[in-house]
């Protein structure tokens, strides 16, 4: 994402002195030595404890202060089968922490309930009417806070004075006064050094209950991956025990028993045995996080526990429609942000927070990923807002030295209620109040953080040359992982390199593959994510690059992954913004044929792009057929942005005339029909399968493609396991057992692509290019 208005600083650490001992004593490399001793891990035992889980002495449970009286608490609940109601929140840690506190009880042999808010009635934390509804369904005599419950003061008096106990777990900030509550449980109490200070909520939890297995002779490892789905999903610093946890944790979710999360893998694409911190944080993550954004949380613990395979599918199945319709939201969304910042640019120029107020259908539970966007794109923190009657609230992203939380808080005045961490927060007061909000941080902004933002800066780890890239080094280095906060990806830099080849890559055609070649001739692939449409410099530069092994074709081989560049007299760019491009808009036009007519005698030199729905007697080109014009006339609305992306950097027009007329097929049985016709057409004709080509022949998406070639083949009437050679056989006419996933794998890709053409239709054209 490119960053406006900027200076972006590459800094290159100064290498440390390090005694041979310690290097030697640990047989990595210096590399690795250099980012331990830049981590404050200076001694052999220390780093030992670090790297492997089996060298690190985990923290006694019970120095978490408030955590015995807590467990003697629930012990004596569970002899005397007293009701606990857990109540939970909605985000990944609530819902981890939720279903750990709930599963784990249970099995102890408590009756136990549990209770989620509902983002968007609620909002975070306890509020005394829901808790009064709780009470009257339930009637507990103890109830358990998980990832919440430091602040809810109302709430907790209000049990109390109806008999009932309240323990509080939480790991959010703590207020100037702790409630009045049974026992409190929060890391802030510990000092910020104290290995047990970075848990989230659900590691709080864990530790309650390991502490209480304890007394009942049990083992709590098989808890261990709801824990290391809660600490990377929340961002949680992984030193200390936190760190320790989920290097204890990946393994079980790699082998995970819970039918739910098996049942997401296969949804996702995922390999169980290879997941790491980036599935949980890119693919799991916001796939549980959206059921708290969009529906209810409280179904988490029925995911997370079920053993019925068919109640996981399904509840499976939920997540990704949540996920798909989260995504469609949250561009939405951030397409009006933008355009509210550029209608009124001073509230980034003159403001250190950009405070962005927006109508009711900015939806609360996916603006917190949109503020998280827009601080990659202006760097710098971000909170919206959402109209809610008379009121306005939302969630508050920010970036490194700048504590959000703070300087929210530094409005308490004026505000409804507020909580959350230096990073992230939400807030809540009288719409009528924004400005004054906006004016009073930014008046406070001086004492908390200084004169102004923080510059943005590019943390090298080494500068590297291409040769000295192998399977060994990356093998030697990722025993740093699991990477995440406090502990991040190292970063290599190498110098001077040139452009030899660059292939658009990925079944979207999104991705592209480099292949740079460095000052000392040797040549290297690099992949970068997301960059079409973006120029590299004309002549030699630097880059700053991830390095991981790719199992690819079941081949072990290093896999550089571009996260920056810039020109390598040091000039300060990252990614540059695209070009801009004169946008005319025809996609309402009543009769459209008439005007493209009229459009191709005035622009003889233009382009047209039309696929599957093409208007007779005018020259159009599929996309594969592209060329160079200053002129792009599309008439048949695009599949995907990517898609619409590479049309883009194929012609790298000046001017672009906007249809919006649909190719056929749409629908879930023409696109079939249409594929296995193009099949036959290969069998006659002898010619080879390219699903980029299909894609272009009925106007989708090469993922789709390849998706229906799937669905036909697993519905058992047409046999392609040979397709390659162009071999389609009759099939056994029954579906294959893998048949309903992929079912619903190709209808939801097909969803997907049709809201991106409701979208484009509807649009404003700024938005599209």
């Amino acid at each position: 994402m490119p960053m406006r208005n900027s200076t972006i600083t590459w800094v290159f650490p100064e290498l440390l002195d390090i005694p041979s001992s310690f290097q030697s004593s640990l047989g990595y490399s210096s590399v690795v030595s250099q980012a331990l001793f830049r981590r404050g891990l200076t001694s052999t035992k220390s780093a030992q404890g670090f790297l492997d889980p089996d060298f690190y002495q985990p923290t006694p449970a019970a120095q978490l202060p408030g955590l015995k009286l807590a467990a003697e608490r629930l012990e004596s609940a569970l002899s005397l089968d007293e009701i606990i109601l857990v109540w939970g929140d909605f985000d990944v840690d609530g819902q981890t922490s939720t279903s750990l506190l709930v599963s784990a009880l249970r099995d102890l042999g408590g009756d136990v309930h549990h209770y989620i808010p509902n983002r968007a009635r609620e909002s975070h934390g306890m509020s005394t009417s829901s808790l009064s509804s709780q009470i009257e369904i339930f009637r507990p005599s103890l109830i358990l806070t998980c990832d919440t419950g430091i602040d809810a003061f109302e709430p907790i008096e209000h049990a109390r004075n109806q008999g009932i106990d309240v323990i509080i777990t939480d790991h959010h900030q703590l207020p100037q006064v702790l409630p009045n509550a049974y026992a409190i449980i929060n890391p802030n109490m510990l000092p910020s050094e104290h290995p047990l200070s970075t848990l989230p909520g659900v590691g709080v939890a864990f530790k309650l209950i390991e502490h209480l297995y304890n007394l009942y002779g049990k083992n709590v490892d098989h808890l261990l991956d709801l824990v290391a789905l809660g600490i990377v999903a929340d961002v949680a610093p992984l030193y200390g025990d936190t760190r320790y946890l989920l290097q204890r944790g990946l393994p079980i979710l790699r082998n995970t028993s819970r039918l739910g999360l098996r049942q997401l893998y296969i949804n996702a694409k995922l390999d169980g045995a290879s997941i790491s911190e980036d599935q949980i944080g890119f693919v799991i993550g916001p796939r549980l996080n959206a059921l708290g954004r969009l529906a209810d949380a409280n179904s988490c613990v029925d995911f997370f526990t079920t053993n019925d395979q068919s109640h996981a599918a399904n509840l499976a199945a939920e997540l990704e429609n949540l996920n798909l319709k989260r995504r469609e939201l949250t561009e939405v969304i951030f397409q009006d942000a933008i355009a509210k910042v550029e209608t009124n640019p001073d509230l980034v120029e003159d403001y250190p927070i950009l405070v962005l107020l927006g109508p009711p259908n900015w939806n609360p539970g996916v603006i917190g990923i949109v503020a998280s966007r827009l601080v990659d794109r202006f760097h710098k923190p971000v909170i919206m807002l959402t109209e809610e009657g008379d009121n306005a609230r939302g969630s508050a992203r920010s970036i490194p030295g700048v504590p959000i939380s703070d300087l929210i808080a530094s409005a308490s005045d004026i505000l409804i209620n507020h909580g959350g961490h230096p990073m992230a927060a939400g807030v809540k007061l009288h719409s009528d109040r924004v400005s004054e909000f906006r004016r009073t941080i930014a008046h406070n902004f001086k004492g908390i953080v200084g004169e102004s933002l923080p510059s943005p800066q590019v943390q090298i780890d080494t500068l590297l040359p291409f040769q000295s890239i192998s399977i060994d080094f990356i093998n030697d280095f990722h025993r740093l992982s699991p990477f995440g906060s406090g502990n991040p990806k190292l970063l290599f830099a190498s110098r001077g390199v040139k452009l030899i080849t660059d292939k658009i890559i990925g079944k979207d055609r999104n991705h592209r593959k480099l292949t740079l070649e460095d000052s000392a001739g040797t040549k290297q692939d690099v992949l970068w994510w997301n960059s079409v449409g973006i120029d590299l410099p004309e002549s030699v530069f630097d880059i700053a690059y991830s390095l991981v092994l790719s199992n690819y074709n079941r081949k072990s081989q290093p896999q550089l992954t571009l996260q920056h560049f810039r020109n390598s007299k040091d000039t300060p760019i990252l990614l540059k913004d695209s070009k801009e491009i004169k946008i005319l808009d025809f996609r309402k036009q009543t009769d459209p044929l008439t005007e493209l007519g009229r459009l191709v005698i005035e622009n003889p030199s233009s382009i047209i792009w039309a696929e599957c729905n093409t208007p007779s007697g005018i020259n159009c080109l599929p996309r594969e057929d592209l060329v160079k014009s200053p002129t792009l006339i599309i008439w048949t609305t695009p599949p995907s942005p990517s898609v619409l992306k590479n049309v883009l950097d194929s012609v790298s027009p000046k001017s672009v005339f906007l249809f919006a007329e649909d190719p056929m097929p749409q629908t879930n049985r023409s696109v079939l029909q249409a594929i296995l016709g193009l099949l036959k057409h290969l069998r006659d004709t002898g010619k080879p399968y390219d699903p980029v080509l299909f894609a272009q022949s009925i106007g989708q998406t090469p993922a789709l493609i390849e998706l229906g070639i799937t669905w036909l083949h697993e519905h058992g009437d047409h046999d392609l396991s040979h397709l390659k050679s162009n071999q389609i056989i009759s099939g056994g006419g029954s579906p294959l057992p893998g048949f309903a996933a992929i079912d619903y794998k190709f209808n939801l890709l097909l969803h997907e692509i049709s809201s991106y053409r409701y979208y484009y239709k509807h649009a404003k054209k700024e938005y599209l290019l």
